[in-house]
């Protein structure tokens, strides 16, 4: 089970931590991804890391504002959010593959992770 948590509304330019606690299962073992969904718009990728944290994984419109990091003790993956931008916009949602080892191809793909979380809405304000 995924938790994610975190949500809120910002002012554009400003900082967000999401995170995401899992249970059950063995999270250590798993790779996880985020990915956001904006009203009337497909699932898309955020950011992904491997089971061991050692490769990470970012869509182009996140890179070098975001970053995803996990602490396998506490069960947790985080996705720290700056520079914030309207565009940002979305419901954003944590996913567990576990395979746990992925490719910038297989870790930007929704049918690549077997759980997803219930999601948390983020919302910029301009």
């Amino acid at each position: 089970q995924l938790q994610a948590s975190g949500g809120g509304l910002v002012q554009a330019g400003n900082s967000l931590t999401l995170s995401c606690a899992a249970s059950g299962g063995t999270f250590s073992s798993y790779a996880m991804g985020w990915f956001r969904q904006a009203p009337g718009k497909e699932r898309e990728f955020v950011a992904a890391i491997n089971w061991s944290g050692g490769s990470t994984y970012y869509a182009d419109s996140v890179r070098g504002r975001f970053a995803i990091s996990r602490d396998n003790a506490r069960n947790t993956v985080t996705l720290q959010m700056g520079s914030l931008k309207p565009e940002d916009t979305a419901v954003y949602y944590c996913a567990a593959d576990r395979y746990g080892v992925l490719t910038q191809r297989s870790a930007s793909t929704t049918g690549e992770y077997d759980y997803w979380g219930q999601g948390t809405q983020v919302t910029v304000s301009s």
